[in-house]
């Protein structure tokens, strides 16, 4: 060793404690580092392989120094302790209440009691209201309904009673007219009679007869004495009376005839009596239909006869 190295080594400055292994300590670190960044880099990007070299040159030649002897590692330092969690501070009890807030409870809570006894009180009068407004809703319903059918009946009743009128004085109607109109056949009838005898009193102007004479010829003319007798004797077989007859009475019919003899109408002018031995007469009449002429071959118009059950 040269002379000047000597000094250079002799007046350098004392090594300071324990540098060796912060140096360790330090390099460790830096390693510890790199490779976390040399893992980190590696997983997110891809491989590469990159080769450099370097040299390192010394404008001034040096002597290296002496080695270092690398003092043993000193044990790692056990972990602290985790310091435990701090513990809950307990809550500091409630201090008893005080008369006057206690007394403040009970009536808020009796007020609670009321206000809910309250609602209830009005809930149950609320759901009375809505059953009897629906209960009067369905007896109203039900009382209209039964009022529309009871009007209904009475309509239809009011109905069949007006058809019923209707139909009666429709009846009525009918048998006035055929009144009326009878009652116009009779009258246009007798005025035709009327008519017809003003025309035969007109002609007989030149009449014969008497003052007290009731006749319509212009002389004084009738039946034969025999023809009364004969027109008896040819009606009588067709009576027919099965009863008794108490006395001999005496029945007068009226019967007018046509010009050929045909018996047009026959009615009682004078009653028996017996109702039993007129409608026998009238029955014998019908069924002789047709009187006989008489001895001047001509039928009276008019003409009563008169019958007893024992002549």
């Amino acid at each position: 060793m040269s002379q000047s190295m000597r000094y250079q080594a002799e007046f350098a400055p004392p090594p300071e404690p324990a540098r060796g292994r912060s140096f360790a300590m330090a390099a460790a670190a830096h390693v510890l580092l790199f490779a976390a960044l040399g893992l980190v880099t590696r997983w997110t990007t891809q491989e590469q392989v990159v080769t450099a070299e370097a040299e390192l040159w010394s404008a001034v030649p040096q002597q290296a120094a002496p080695r270092l002897v690398e003092p043993e590692p000193a044990p790692a330092p056990e972990p602290e302790p985790k310091p435990e969690p701090p513990k809950p501070t307990p809550r500091p009890a409630p201090a008893p209440e005080p008369e006057v807030q206690k007394h403040d409870a009970e009536i808020a809570l009796k007020k609670q009691k009321e206000e809910e006894k309250k609602k209830a009180l009005e809930k149950e009068k609320a759901e009375k209201l809505r059953k009897e407004k629906l209960e009067k809703e369905k007896a109203e319903k039900e009382k209209a309904e039964k009022e529309k059918k009871l009007k209904e009946e009475k309509a239809k009743e009011q109905k069949a009673k007006e058809d019923k009128e209707r139909e009666r004085k429709k009846v009525e109607a009918d048998k006035r007219k055929a009144e009326e109109a009878k009652d116009k056949a009779e009258a246009a009838r007798a005025d035709a009679l009327r008519k017809e005898n003003l025309k035969r009193m007109q002609g007989l102007a030149g009449a014969t007869g008497g003052e007290n004479s009731t006749g319509t010829a212009l002389k004084s003319s009738g039946p034969s004495a025999s023809y009364a007798g004969r027109l008896v004797a040819r009606i009588k077989p067709n009576i027919t009376y099965p009863g008794d007859v108490v006395g001999n009475p005496r029945a007068e019919v009226e019967v007018k005839v046509g010009a050929d003899g045909t018996i047009l109408s026959r009615r009682i002018v004078q009653s028996s009596g017996n109702k039993a031995w007129d409608d026998a007469v009238l029955r014998a009449i019908d069924k002789t239909e047709v009187l006989p002429r008489d001895t001047d071959g001509r039928v009276p118009p008019v003409i009563v006869l008169g019958f007893r059950p024992l002549d």
